[in-house]
């Protein structure tokens, strides 16, 4: 059967703004991987939509395939479905799946058996699976599972040297600041970020104009200013217990010697629960933290090990083991004469009437810790896992955090550094005259720890 003619020149009805037009979709071009950082009404779906349509229709590979994904496939249907239907709904002989939320073209505009743009949600990630990619638009990647990413699409896109956008508006320094500032570093991937007070939008004569920002502003608060309009990565949520703002005021401080003399050493362990997960050692002395400890893909009975050998060489006053998985490492550590305190993160708080449990009520004097001047190292993933937790109030008005398996169904893992320095606020310590590791009456064995 002869084939219809090749169309010449496709227009679609799309008139990209100013910076669309002269920057963003030449840098988009260009770039195999970029990352868009952008305030709310941007355009960012727009414009990225607009790009994915063209990209398909130039692809001359057979059966080309797109993707737009958002965290929800519920969401990714209501921001993006009516766009890709109506930019293309000029195209004679485009095919709508309503069912599946993909469109086809027909073979004479894209590849040997035409090319396809589908709209995928992130909770259905077994969708991009064992699939080829040409594109992807990633939306919202802030609350979206890294995993997808580093996972699936990445192998995904390597058989067809594909390329992916990632998109959003900045909600704390998650994954999708941390692939920002990847992007930054790196030469071979584009990044850039546009609020409203300098992308045009709001601008005299802009599409929204001044007179909006003004009115949207006036409806918000100073928080999702910062976030929304004004791509701040600092800004935190209302319910966050701790903030960035206290985070990265924690990660400037520089504290002397002389401040933490005299301060107890404090451990905490962490142990892993699953097998991606990491167990983690945090020491804290009075107001600074220091750059913790961790180690993945580890038995109970090495990483006591290595935990022993931290304890002879920091000898601090009190070692808190978090004893949801650690019992292992409890019970090899006593059996070798160290004396180390286990903390059930699910039990009673010391205070009982103000916190649910004890990881709420030791969570909650870190953050107090944090207020009165804490140090912390510059661990981007131990910021991340700081700011992550939300929290609440039961019936009782007792503080309840949000759980570790919550956060871990978020980020696509366990909060373990955090929970390790939560761990040096279990209880009061005090430092003591004789430390109780320079004993030399501990169990007599030739194990060695490391």
């Amino acid at each position: 059967m002869e084939q219809p003619a090749m169309q010449k020149k496709i227009i679609i009805p799309y008139k990209p703004e100013k910076l669309w037009r002269d920057v963003i979709h030449p840098k988009l071009e260009a770039h195999r991987f970029s990352v868009i950082v952008a305030h709310r009404r941007f355009g960012k779906t727009v414009g990225t939509v607009n790009h994915v349509i063209k990209k398909c229709i130039q692809n001359k590979l057979q059966s080309p395939m797109y993707a737009y994904v958002a965290p929800y496939r519920n969401q990714a249907e209501r921001i993006a479905w009516n766009y890709v239907k109506y930019y293309t709904h000029v195209i004679p002989g485009v095919k709508v799946n309503e069912a599946k939320l993909y469109i086809e073209f027909p073979t004479r505009y894209a590849g040997a058996n035409g090319g396809r743009i589908h709209i995928i949600g992130a909770d259905h990630p077994d969708t991009l699976r064992g699939s080829y990619w040409d594109g992807v638009i990633l939306d919202e990647y802030a609350q979206i599972k890294p995993e997808l990413w580093n996972e699936i699409l990445r192998p995904a896109l390597s058989d067809r040297q594909g390329w992916v956008t990632f998109i959003g508006t900045p909600k704390g320094q998650n994954q999708f600041y941390d692939i920002y500032q990847k992007a930054q570093k790196r030469e071979d991937w584009y990044a850039c970020i546009y609020r409203a007070d300098e992308s045009g939008v709001f601008a005299p004569g802009g599409r929204l104009g001044p007179e909006e920002l003004e009115a949207m502003k006036k409806d918000m608060s100073e928080e999702a200013i910062r976030q929304e309009l004004y791509c701040d990565f600092t800004a935190s949520a209302y319910n966050i217990l701790i903030t960035i703002d206290m985070v990265t005021e924690a990660v400037k401080k520089n504290h002397t010697a002389s401040v933490i003399r005299d301060a107890p050493r404090v451990m905490g362990v962490d142990v892993a629960r699953f097998g991606n997960d990491t167990c983690s050692i945090a020491k804290r002395q009075g107001l600074v933290a220091y750059p913790l400890k961790r180690y993945a893909s580890i038995d109970n009975m090495d990483f006591a090990a290595r935990l022993i050998q931290e304890i002879k060489e920091w000898k601090p006053d009190a070692v808190f083991i978090d004893s949801g998985r650690g019992e292992g490492v409890i019970d090899r550590c006593r059996q070798l004469g160290y004396d180390v305190i286990e903390v059930n993160f699910g039990g009673k708080a010391t205070k009982e009437a103000a916190y649910i449990n004890k990881r709420t009520e030791m969570w909650d004097a870190m953050r107090k810790w944090l207020t009165a001047g804490g140090q912390l190292p510059d661990i981007p993933e131990l910021k991340t896992e700081l700011v992550t937790p939300e929290y609440s109030f039961n019936a009782a008005n007792k503080m309840k955090l949000e759980s570790k398996e919550s956060i871990k169904e978020r980020l696509g893992k366990s909060p373990d550094m955090a929970d390790a320095l939560a761990l040096t606020f279990a209880h009061p310590v005090y430092k003591r005259e004789i430390n109780p590791w320079e004993r030399d009456d501990r169990c007599n064995t030739e194990y060695n720890p490391i």
